[in-house]
């Protein structure tokens, strides 16, 4: 389950950063760069916050189904929740699962 979770991590974190830094600047900037129609910039949002906001839901059932199977610390399930909305910190979950698949941290 931890690979899995380390997998999902991993994709919620890249889906922060292209709805935060790509999506929505498509949507508020191009429109001043570029002719495109609001529809177009307004899919694009859509597009990457359905996909950002599934993996999140998908994110905290696994952080709830691992803290429940491996006994972690309440620090650590609040540390990973709140590192999931910070588009660059939530990278740090996904090395941090490494770490603990590799056994070199319990």
């Amino acid at each position: 389950m931890l690979r899995i979770f380390r997998q999902v991590a991993l994709w919620e974190a890249i889906s922060t950063i292209i709805l935060f830094f790509v999506a929505m600047p498509v949507k508020y900037l191009l429109k001043y760069v570029m002719d495109v129609p609001e529809d177009i910039r307004n899919g694009a949002v859509r597009i990457a916050g359905s996909i950002h906001g599934f993996l999140v839901v998908i994110f905290v059932i696994l952080l709830i189904m691992c803290w429940s199977e491996y006994k972690w610390s309440f620090r650590r399930v609040v540390s990973y929740l709140f590192a999931s909305f910070i588009p660059v910190v939530s990278f740090w979950v996904e090395k941090d699962l490494k770490k603990i698949i590799n056994g070199e941290k319990k």
